[in-house]
C-alpha cells in the first residue's frame, strides 16, 4: 500500500499531515515576520502604509495635495472630508496593486488619489471612468448643472508609462487644441512617474513637491535613516514615523509582507512575459527575414532568367531581320536597341 493510500484511509494520518502543513505555514509566516524585525521603515507605496499616511491623517493629505496639485494660489486646500473609497477596494489578490484615497475639500472639489504599482494599457480609460463617475454622482435628479464642482485625479505610478519623454509630471485637462489656454473645467488629471526620470537635484521650483515625491520614491525597507532634508519638514517627518515598523502590529506586518510578496511575484511574471514576448518577436522576425530573403532570391533569379531569355530573343530577331533585309532603323524601333548595339550583335 502506498503512502498516499495510507493517508487517505487513516484519519489520524490525515490529521497529522494537516497539522504538519499548518506548522510549516506558521513557520514561513514567522520567518517573514522575522525578516522585518531588522527593518526600520516600510515602503509608503504599499496599500497598508499608503492608507495609513494619507487615508487617516487629513493634515498630511492636505499638505501633500497642495504641494503636488496645480492649484491656483487662491484655491489651496484648507480642509478635507474623506469619502468612501468604493471605486477600487484594496485586494492583494488583484492582478494590479492599486490603492486609492478619496476626499472633498473646502471648495467642494473632489480628489481621487491613487498609488499604482504596475502600469497597464487600461490605465487611462480607468482613471477617466472613475473621475467621470465621481463627477456625475454629485447631482441628484433635477439638480442644476451649475452645482457641479471639479474632480481631480492624482495618480502616482511606480513605472514608466510615457516612454517617449523624460518628463515625469503629466498634467491633463480638457483644452481647445487651437488655443490651449481655453479650458473646459470639470476634470483634471495629474500623473506622476516615481521612477528614474525623477531627478530631484535638477529641479529648483516647488520644493515641497520634490520632498514629498522623494519620500515616496526613496523610502523603503533598505533605508535606515531618513535624509536630513526630509526630517526638517514636519509633515514628511510625521509621514516617515507612520512608516516605521514599530507602528504596526505583527498581524499588520504579515499583511504588509503578503502584499509585497504578491507584488514581487506579479513583477516576476510580467518580466518573464516581457522576455518571452521579446524572444518570440526576435524569432518571428528572423523567420520572416529568412523567408523574405528566399522569396527575394527566387524573384531575382526569375527576373535575371527572364531578362536573359528576352536578350536572346532580341539577338535572334536582329539576325533574322538583317538576313531578311529589314532596315536597321526599323529593327531599332521594334527592339528598342540602338543602331550601334545592332551592329555589335551582327558583328559578333
Amino acid at each position: 500500500m502506498s503512502v498516499n493510500q495510507t493517508i487517505k484511509e487513516d484519519p489520524n494520518a490525515k490529521a497529522a499531515l494537516k497539522k504538519e502543513k499548518e506548522e510549516k505555514r506558521a513557520q514561513s509566516k514567522a520567518a517573514r515576520a522575522l525578516e522585518l524585525t531588522h527593518v526600520r521603515y516600510l515602503d509608503p507605496k504599499v496599500d497598508l502604509t499608503f492608507r495609513r499616511i494619507f487615508g487617516e491623517h487629513p493634515d498630511l493629505l492636505i499638505n501633500f495635495l497642495n504641494a503636488i496639485m496645480p492649484l491656483p494660489p487662491d484655491r489651496v486646500i484648507v480642509s478635507i472630508e474623506y469619502l468612501p473609497s468604493e471605486l477600487l477596494p484594496a485586494n492583494p489578490e488583484k492582478k494590479y496593486s492599486i490603492v486609492d484615497v478619496r476626499c472633498i475639500d473646502n471648495f467642494k472639489r473632489q480628489f481621487i488619489i491613487e498609488m499604482q504599482v504596475f502600469w497597464n494599457s487600461d490605465f487611462y480609460n480607468r482613471i477617466v471612468f472613475n473621475a467621470g463617475k465621481a463627477y456625475v454622482k454629485q447631482l441628484d435628479r433635477g439638480d442644476n448643472y451649475h452645482l457641479l464642482q471639479p474632480v481631480y485625479t492624482l495618480a502616482l505610478v511606480n513605472e514608466n508609462f510615457r516612454k517617449n519623454t523624460e518628463k515625469y509630471y503629466h498634467h491633463y485637462q480638457i483644452v481647445n487644441r487651437e488655443d490651449t489656454n481655453e479650458v473646459i473645467p470639470g476634470l483634471e488629471f495629474v500623473l506622476v512617474e516615481l521612477t528614474d526620470k525623477f531627478y530631484a537635484e535638477t529641479i529648483n521650483d516647488r520644493k515641497l513637491m520634490i520632498l514629498w515625491l522623494r519620500f515616496l520614491k526613496e523610502t523603503n525597507e533598505k533605508m535606515s535613516e531618513l535624509p536630513s532634508e526630509l526630517q526638517e519638514n514636519e509633515h514628511i517627518s510625521k509621514a516617515a514615523e507612520l512608516c516605521e515598523r514599530g507602528a504596526y502590529t505583527p498581524e499588520e506586518l504579515l499583511q504588509y509582507e503578503a502584499t509585497k510578496e504578491h507584488i514581487r511575484i506579479e513583477r516576476a511574471i510580467r518580466e518573464g512575459t516581457r522576455r518571452d514576448a521579446l524572444a518570440e518577436g526576435r524569432a518571428e522576425g528572423e523567420a520572416i527575414g529568412l523567408e523574405k530573403g528566399k522569396v527575394e532570391g527566387r524573384a531575382e533569379g526569375h527576373a535575371e532568367g527572364l531578362a536573359e531569355g528576352r536578350a536572346e530573343e532580341k539577338i535572334d530577331f536582329v539576325i533574322k531581320s538583317d538576313k531578311a533585309g529589314v532596315p536597321m532603323a526599323t529593327i531599332s524601333t521594334i527592339t528598342g536597341l540602338t543602331i550601334q548595339e545592332i551592329k555589335q550583335i551582327l558583328q559578333g
